[in-house]
């Protein structure tokens, strides 16, 4: 059974604080909260479209890294001809979508830097803990 000794540790409702739904609670040490799950959604999407643009940057490049002697050769005057021509024909297609890549590699890597911040919050938080 409680003893009563004069002190009581009940609010009333009166005296409470409102709180709507619009009020966010940010954590002090944090720098950026992320308020949205739709923010988070954002960055790992970003993420994906990186590495999707990465694996096909790598390809071309593997493509074109085939074909780079005989541009040289190209370039330096030498005729060719037959397989070797149609290789070149297709490693000048290549470098077009070479340069496609690394601009779409370059766009998806602007845009996924947002991740470096939330990797960083939620590593320090996991840290900490």
């Amino acid at each position: 059974m409680a003893r009563a000794n004069g002190v009581t540790s009940e609010t009333s409702v009166e005296e409470l604080p409102t709180v709507s739904d619009k009020d966010t609670v940010t954590i002090e040490d944090s720098p950026e909260p992320v308020e949205d799950v739709q923010d988070i959604d954002d960055i790992l999407n970003s993420l994906k479209t990186l590495l999707s643009t990465l694996e096909k940057l790598q390809k071309v490049r593997q493509e074109v890294g085939d074909i780079k002697p005989l541009i040289g050769r190209m370039l330096d005057g030498e005729l060719v001809a037959g397989e070797e021509l149609e290789q070149l024909k297709a490693g000048v297609s290549s470098l077009s979508r070479l340069v496609r890549a690394y601009n779409d590699h370059q766009v998806a890597l602007a845009k996924a830097q947002p991740a470096r911040s939330l990797l960083d919050q939620v590593l320090k938080e996991r840290k900490a803990n």
